[in-house]
This record gives structure tokens, C-alpha cells and sequence, in this order.
């Protein structure tokens, strides 16, 4: 099977008007003219992918070229799945995805509800991928209370759980992708990533919507800490 591009359909002319808009408020109203104007939306419906985000994914290993045949992919925080169907699309052999959200089933992907920070998890998720895993994925982000340095130091630090996760998991060589949000506190999470993989890149992928402040995080050629 052809790896999927980005498969965006033209933009549209016109943007889309909700009817009965007074039915909704404000915040609704501002939401729904986003999905509903949103191509990436359209594509991911077209395609069959579960959320948008599957496009930043598409488009990440466009630039990065991570997700290679016969890797072993392990997704934290996969629920809807849009990322696992990718993996599984660009010819993962093994994928495993790991939420406290029950995910729906997958054909072709193991699927697991539960806290990946549980002190069982990891030897769990190596029995169920067949050894270490060659790529970790994780497009996470906590719930936020509206407070930017408090959400933000919230989103660093559930980065920095899934980058410790992810040198737990990975074999030699592995590969780490991850969603941050600019802010200042992510710098601190640079440091241990610069010193146990080769090489750590950023990106905003097209997908990432314009007013975000998100950006990812590709870091390729893991080295194993000494025993």
C-alpha cells in the first residue's frame, strides 16, 4: 500500500455559515466555524482517519522519514487513534497504543486502556509488542484550566513523563516524537533529549493550526543509558 500524503482538498471558495446560530453560544458558535472551514477536518473525514491530528503525523514523517517497514510503533495518550492508523499505514509491524480512554478497536493495532505511567506498563507493553519499541509517539496534552503558565508547565511536564516513558521503551536507535507547546519551560526537557539522542529537531507541521503554540518534537538516534 502507497503511504498516505497530506490528500488536503482544494480550499474552498467560500467559507461555511452556521444556521441558527443563536442556538449556540459564543464559544460554540467559534467552534463549530472552525471544524466546519477546516480542511484538514474535511480530508480526515474524507480519508477515513479518526482526528485531523493524523495529518501532523502524515506530515512529520514526510520531513523526518521515522516510520519506516517493519518498525515497532508505541503510542502514548492514542486515543482517538488517528496516529495508530497512520503507524499502521506507513508499515509499522507492530503497534501498540496506550490511553486512560478507551480507544475503539483497531485492525492490525493492539490497544490498551490503562496509565502508562503505572509501574507495570512497561514490561506489559514489551510482552505486547515483542521487545522494545523502535518509535514512541505521543501527541498528549493535559487538561487545562485556562491559566497559561500554569497550563503550560502542566503540558511540559506530561512531556517529560512520555520522554522518560519513551528511554524506558526504546531500542538503540529509536525514535522520539512528541507534542510541545512554546512557552520557555520546554527548554529544561531539551537538555536530557539532547544528551541521550543523535539528533533533535522541531517542527510545526502544516496541520497545526496557525493561533496554536504547538510544536513537535522529532528526536532520531536514541542511545541506551549504561546499565
Amino acid at each position: 500500500m502507497k503511504p498516505p500524503s497530506s490528500g488536503l482538498p482544494p480550499a474552498r471558495g467560500e467559507a461555511v455559515k452556521l444556521r441558527h446560530s443563536r442556538k449556540h453560544s459564543n464559544a460554540s458558535q467559534r467552534w463549530l466555524l472552525r471544524q466546519l472551514n477546516d480542511p484538514y477536518v474535511a480530508a480526515a473525514r474524507a480519508q477515513g482517519y479518526r482526528s485531523r491530528a493524523a495529518f501532523k503525523l502524515i506530515e512529520l514523517d514526510d520531513k523526518f522519514k521515522f516510520l519506516k517497514p517493519g518498525v515497532r510503533v508505541l503510542d502514548l495518550g492514542a486515543a482517538p487513534g488517528g496516529w495508530i492508523q497512520v503507524a499502521l499505514q506507513r508499515g509499522a509491524s507492530h503497534v501498540v497504543g496506550v490511553d486512560l480512554l478507551e480507544i475503539e478497536p483497531i485492525r492490525g493495532a493492539i490497544l490498551l486502556q490503562g496509565d502508562f505511567t503505572d509501574p507495570d506498563m512497561p514490561e506489559k507493553l514489551r510482552q505486547l509488542m515483542g521487545g522494545r519499541a523502535d518509535v514512541v509517539i505521543s501527541d498528549m496534552a493535559p487538561n487545562t484550566i485556562g491559566h497559561t503558565a500554569t497550563d503550560h508547565l502542566r503540558i511540559v511536564a506530561l512531556a517529560e513523563m512520555a520522554l522518560h516513558f519513551a528511554m524506558e521503551m526504546l531500542e538503540e536507535g529509536g525514535v522520539f516524537v512528541a507534542k510541545l507547546f512554546q512557552g520557555g519551560a520546554e527548554k529544561a526537557l531539551l537538555v536530557p533529549m539532547k544528551q541521550h539522542f543523535a539528533e533533535v529537531r522541531h517542527a510545526k507541521p502544516p496541520a497545526s493550526r496557525k493561533e496554536s503554540s504547538e510544536l513537535y518534537v522529532v528526536a532520531k538516534g536514541f542511545r541506551k543509558r549504561e546499565e
